[in-house]
């Protein structure tokens, strides 16, 4: 069964950076399907943060405007996402996808 973990939450300043990590573990096809983040703030509709197919040609929301990268390691099943030059409105649980699995999620914070 697959299940997404996710890690590298936590208080952040604006400005700053922030690296987090999803575990796909226990997909065995984990390299024939798109992975992606998802973020939901409190009291919004979760939203697409940032997808990555296959061969590597990644979407991301348009709030993104170019301050986060997705990547993966297909060899390791993790999943990443550097995310730079943070606001506040960038606080929200940011939960990882790994078909067909959501991660519990883990918390990014933007404050001063």
């Amino acid at each position: 069964q697959v299940q997404a973990v996710e890690s590298g939450g936590g208080l952040v300043q604006p400005g700053g950076s922030l690296r987090l990590s999803c575990s796909g573990t226990g997909s065995a096809a984990f390299t024939e399907n798109v992975v992606g983040w998802y973020r939901q703030a409190p009291g919004k509709q979760r939203e697409l943060v940032a997808t990555l197919t296959t061969w590597g040609s990644p979407n991301y929301g348009d709030f993104v405007k170019g301050r986060f990268a997705i990547s993966r390691d297909n060899v390791k099943k993790m999943v990443y996402l550097q995310m730079n030059n943070l606001t506040p409105e960038d606080t929200a649980v940011y939960h990882c996808w790994v078909p067909p699995s959501w991660g519990q999620g883990t918390q990014v914070t933007v404050s001063a």
